[in-house]
């Protein structure tokens, strides 16, 4: 390959410019998305009332196709576990060995003790800044007096 037909050192695009700059306006939709809207339209409430039907004669794949569309599945599960009330920053280390007492027994996963840690963690965020901004409130006031 000689030097001329050699592709330029460096980037293929120049910052801030498109690989197809006269592509797709914004906001318009593929043509495909645009054809299947078509068929459907006028034609969405009869097809969830034939889905709903079947779900009834005992169409599992229906059922829970409807399920899921209108009771989504949870992110998460419910979690029960003992935790000692925290009201303050020294309450937190007495949690924190108390979560991770119920790891050890597998009364909890340790994702969920991460979890449930992860929380008190900004728990003590919010202890402390509601002190610091406390104290500073003080300071200003004994300030402003002076």
């Amino acid at each position: 390959m000689t030097t001329e037909n050699k592709p330029p050192k460096g980037k293929r695009f120049e910052p801030g410019q498109s690989g197809n700059p006269r592509g797709r306006r914004a906001g318009s939709r593929p043509r495909v998305l645009v054809a299947l809207d078509a068929l459907g339209e006028g034609e969405a409430e009869a097809i969830v009332l034939k889905m709903v039907e079947k779900a009834k004669d005992g169409d599992a794949v229906a059922a829970r196709t409807i399920l899921e569309r209108i009771w989504p599945a949870r992110k998460g599960a419910r979690l029960t576990f003992d935790l000692p009330v925290v009201d303050s920053a020294e309450d937190l280390p007495g949690a924190v060995a108390a979560i991770t007492r119920q790891v050890a027994e597998g009364e909890i996963s340790p994702d969920e003790g991460a979890t449930v840690v992860t929380l008190l963690e900004a728990h003590r965020k919010a202890i402390e800044t509601s002190e610091l901004s406390a104290r500073v409130a003080a300071l200003e006031e004994r300030m402003t007096k002076k």
